[in-house]
């Protein structure tokens, strides 16, 4: 009992602490943002407005029972000491039919608030889900990959965890509490002051332990934020530090966060035990006081034994009631600094959507040509990347973007998917009628793309591939594994393209899962390909190979590839070098040296 009461004081000073939150808002005018942040979350919960209703007539009617069986046990103990036999059955049966009620409605509600609480996270993160997708590239590259994920798991499952039973609860509590309130006062008026008299006592301590439980529950916190981080560097770099020979090092640097982190949460405990056990005392103060005035009130028969139990009893309840109310606070505090969070996604600029890019596509068989013109592109304002150059490539073509690492070729790669767009001048797409479409989120199914790094995901062969064309033949897998130079290996191993890979192409080279990736393009069979630095891990020879095969699938094909080693650079037809934020074409007689360099 007395952890219980524990717990009420706990979740007390944590209301407190939000009331105080919510009053400050209110005095710095943004109070208002709090409210905007609920709407957006009714906008959610109004959906199931009908089941909302019903479930909270169910938890009245619990309430209800609950307190027609505790009265009824106090006049069946009041039967029982009195030998007052006629009416025990009676109360026996409204005890146990009250008791099988509010089991039942108990587990009806739980029911019914699990499933409105899925259904409003999957609202939610759906729609989140498509806003991040659909998001402008450098408004959502803003936001680590951690905290996005964060924010659509963590923050969501706040949301729909009390999108559903904050309006519920807050009219159960009520009614709970003023019901108690009321069946206590009608036995005894001094009883029912005294059911949660520690309160006060909680408001003054309150500012106190908040503080200091504030500042404990930081410093563990953030220790926990930095033991995840070394934890997940060092099991994402696992191979390098074997292949370093440094396991033994690490394994002293963990044992050295643990010991970090435990000497924390030592003192947090230390903290917690002694703020416990002033709780306790007040608790025990309250309780026995509550105790003694109902032996006091028995001794002079003003009340019976059932109305003693009923007492006790129901202290213990108008205590949770009013626990139940206040806590309404920080849930709902809570809540709103998740929906803040979830918004500031939802808001994002979107892409650029130009619904004339379809028009493109009566085109897609001759073929498109890629164009740049006097483009200028920054990602931090003063920082240029890009400027005024130009570029083209056309139809039929291989055209290769050269240059040192970090001057701008992948940035080249994303103007032209429509990624990011020129501050300047223009990057568009061009029909063989003529016809010229901005390059933007519309025209990106005209293109194929392998980016640089692994990008195999877990599952089979077939699975990756199909990620792009999902009702891909088993033959047009291995015809695009073939032209990939893929299938000299696929077609050796037991499953073949039902092979499954690890995460991140494990049980693959380098070489291998590149040339899956490219398989995955050809697959696709876009009028434009662009390959960033897609063919770094495959040997000359092989290299080449793959461009020749591609080039003939699709004669009419665009291919674009940026590379550091330009020993494809005499297969094609323009070369440009990106360099101190200019892109220019090579000569020929350039091109052909610097392939001869190589």
């Amino acid at each position: 009992m007395l952890d219980d009461e524990n717990q009420d004081q706990s979740n007390q000073k944590i209301s407190f602490e939000s009331l105080d939150i919510l009053i400050g808002k209110w005095k710095d005018g943004t109070f208002s943002e709090i409210i905007d942040d609920w709407k957006w979350i009714f906008s959610y919960s109004k959906r199931y407005k009908g089941a909302i209703a019903f479930y909270t007539i169910l938890g009245i009617f619990s309430t209800s029972m609950g307190l027609v069986g505790s009265v009824a046990s106090k006049y069946m103990i009041d039967i029982i000491t009195g030998y007052q036999m006629s009416k025990l059955w009676i109360m026996i049966v409204i005890t146990l039919g009250s008791a099988f009620f509010s089991l039942t409605i108990g587990n009806v509600i739980g029911r019914i608030s699990t499933k409105l609480s899925i259904y409003i996270n999957n609202d939610i993160q759906a729609d989140i889900f498509d806003k991040i997708i659909d998001a402008d590239w450098m408004e959502i590259s803003q936001y680590s990959n951690g905290d996005v994920l964060n924010r659509f798991n963590s923050d969501v499952s706040t949301i729909s965890g009390n999108a559903i039973s904050w309006l519920p609860t807050i009219i159960i509590a009520v009614y709970d509490f003023i019901a108690t309130f009321v069946v206590i006062w009608h036995y005894d008026k001094i009883m029912s002051l005294l059911a949660f008299a520690s309160a006060p006592f909680m408001l003054v301590m309150s500012k106190f332990l908040i503080s200091k439980q504030r500042e404990y529950g930081k410093k563990v916190r953030e220790m926990s934020s930095d033991m995840m981080t070394f934890e997940v560097e060092t099991f994402y770099n696992f191979d390098t530090i074997k292949s370093f020979g440094i396991s033994s090092l690490y394994g002293k640097k963990m044992r050295q966060w643990q010991e970090k982190f435990k000497d924390i949460s030592l003192k947090y405990n230390m903290f917690t035990i002694k703020t416990n056990i002033l709780m306790s005392l007040v608790g025990m103060v309250v309780q026995y006081a509550a105790f003694g005035y109902c032996l006091f009130r028995l001794w002079t028969r003003d009340i019976t034994y059932g109305t003693m139990t009923l007492f006790l009893q129901q202290r213990s309840s108008l205590n949770g009631a009013f626990n139940n109310l206040v806590s309404i606070i920080p849930n709902f505090l809570n809540s709103s600094i998740s929906a803040h969070r979830i918004r500031e996604l939802a808001q994002l600029k979107k892409e650029v959507h130009i619904p004339e890019s379809s028009e493109m596509d009566d085109y897609v068989e001759d073929g498109f040509e890629v164009k740049m013109r006097d483009v200028n592109f920054s990602y931090i304002e003063g920082n240029r990347v890009i400027t005024d150059s130009a570029f083209v490539a056309k139809p039929g073509e291989i055209v290769a973007l050269v240059g040192p690492s970090g001057e701008g070729k992948t940035t080249m790669i994303r103007l032209i998917l429509g990624l990011i767009r020129p501050e300047k001048g223009e990057a568009y797409l061009k029909a063989s009628n003529g016809k010229q479409v901005e390059m933007n989120a519309d025209t990106r199914h005209l293109f194929a793309y392998v980016p640089q790094g692994n990008t195999i995901l877990s599952g089979t062969i077939a699975e990756n591939l199909r990620m792009v064309k999902q009702d891909a033949t088993d033959e047009e897998m291995i015809e695009a594994l073939k032209i990939s130079c893929a299938w000299d290996f696929v077609k050796e191993m037991d499953e073949t393209i039902y092979t499954k890979i690890g995460e991140r192409g494990r049980g693959f080279s380098e070489g291998q899962a590149q040339r899956i990736a490219i398989a995955r393009a050809v697959l696709r069979d876009a009028p434009v390909l662009l390959l960033d630095e897609a063919t770094s891990a495959l040997d000359v020879t092989t290299e080449r190979k793959v461009l020749r095969n591609i080039i003939q699938q699709r004669p009419n094909k665009t291919c674009i590839v940026t590379t550091h080693r330009p020993s494809v650079l005499n297969m094609c037809q323009r070369v440009y070098r990106v360099m101190e934020t200019q892109v220019t074409e090579l000569s020929e007689e350039e091109s052909s040296k610097m392939a001869m360099d190589f």
